[in-house]
């Protein structure tokens, strides 16, 4: 990569963590800190506050990544990371599960993922896109897995006011990043058929396969949580201590899925990568289905193939989305990516919800299987994107 790719790579990935942070350290403290407000004792309304950001998420990342594209990223990057913040500090008054609720929508309508990732796309050549993607994944990675550590402490420290202060303030510092380090992505021609590219940003085959991919992987995550927090509790672990098994598991995914994703960029073989890594994430759910009562060791080798193909995948995905892309419809089609990534999150709850109550945890591992399997046939039909030969560096 050139030093103005390296730059664009580090600074959004620098964003996407700010932003993230503060988001996970939330996260998992929210649930522990609504008994003790008004109206915290409904569990419905509390699920409605953890659940209501993702909605607001999904139903306004295409307007966002449409905006994006007619207006301009950096500006409606601006737009996005403001309303966030405004929600931050809307939370920070929240002493009714109502308000909890409102504020949390309020951070979701800030639906900025689509519109940064086009902007990676807009600033990088494709040879190197998997690299950025995989910069930014791997930043989200790292806040999850820090925010497993420091939201606990954090919250005895400075409470609930103080976490959705200090995400606000993240956030301005994210807006902050964007004007003094993001660079300006190119300018595009204004004479484009915009209806023509929304529609091929959303019904050419190969984005709608990818679509289907980035779902099913986020139904089959989100499916898995509802069963293997339970799994590690019988198998020894306890609560508390799950962070001892996550956090190494997930750093250890990032080291071992860099080589792939280097073989993707380098050698252009980004289908044969994503096979691979539908093989490894259909082995691993199988042999979760079979292995409940293998023991904590086991579980942990298992779930390190499951997040090494599945920070892979994150990687690849949103690369292959924006070389498939229209060039002007790509904020549309990273929006449409991002949506269907979303309702995977909120589906997965629900179908693992269903499954683990009528069919235990090996019912809800091997529903998993088979729609990994059913992935894998639709991968295998994809048309990787043309190869990319080494252009001059862009100039912004």
């Amino acid at each position: 990569m050139n030093p103005t790719e390296l730059r664009a790579g580090l600074s959004l990935a620098g964003v996407f963590g700010l932003r993230m942070l503060g988001l996970f350290f939330i996260l998992p403290v929210l649930a522990v800190h609504a008994a003790n407000i008004e109206g915290g004792d409904n569990l419905t309304l509390v699920g409605l506050a953890l659940g209501g950001y993702g909605l607001a998420q999904g139903i306004l990342q295409i307007p966002f990544g449409a905006a994006s594209d007619r207006w301009g990223r950096k500006r409606v990057l601006y737009l996005g990371l403001l309303i966030f913040a405004a929600g931050s500090f809307l939370g920070c008054v929240a002493d009714d599960i109502w308000t909890m609720i409102a504020a949390r929508v309020l951070q979701g309508a800030g639906a900025i993922s689509s519109v940064a990732m086009a902007l990676a796309a807009d600033l990088t050549r494709e040879q190197h896109r998997t690299k950025v993607m995989a910069m930014i994944g791997s930043m989200i990675g790292l806040m999850f897995a820090l925010s497993l550590v420091g939201a606990p402490p954090l919250y005895r420290a400075i409470g609930m006011e103080g976490l959705f202060a200090l995400t606000g303030v993240l956030c301005l510092v994210a807006m902050l990043v964007v004007k003094t380090q993001v660079p300006d992505p190119p300018a595009r021609s204004p004479s484009v058929d915009a209806a023509g590219s929304a529609r091929g940003a959303v019904l050419a085959p190969e984005l709608v396969r990818a679509n289907a991919g980035i779902f099913i992987l986020h139904v089959v995550l989100y499916a898995m949580f509802m069963v293997v927090p339970p799994l590690l509790v019988k198998a020894g672990l306890a609560l508390p201590d799950h962070w001892k098994l996550y956090l190494p598991v997930v750093l250890g995914s990032f080291v071992l899925m860099i080589p792939a994703i280097l073989y993707a960029d380098r050698r252009n073989q980004a289908k044969p990568v994503l096979i691979g890594a539908v093989v490894l994430l259909l082995g691993a759910e199988a042999a979760l289905a079979v292995l409940l009562d293998g023991g904590v060791v086991l579980l942990a080798c298992l779930m390190l193939g499951f997040f090494v193909a599945f920070n892979v995948l994150e990687a690849l995905l949103p690369s292959l989305v924006s070389r498939l892309a229209p060039v002007h419809g790509r904020g549309v089609a990273i929006g449409v990516y991002n949506t269907t990534q979303t309702l995977g999150v909120f589906f997965g709850g629900l179908l693992g919800g269903w499954v683990a109550a009528h069919y235990g945890a090996t019912g809800v591992f091997a529903v998993c299987a088979v729609l990994v399997a059913v992935w894998l046939a639709l991968a295998a039909g994809m048309r990787p994107p043309a190869a990319v030969n080494e252009v001059p560096s862009p100039t912004f």
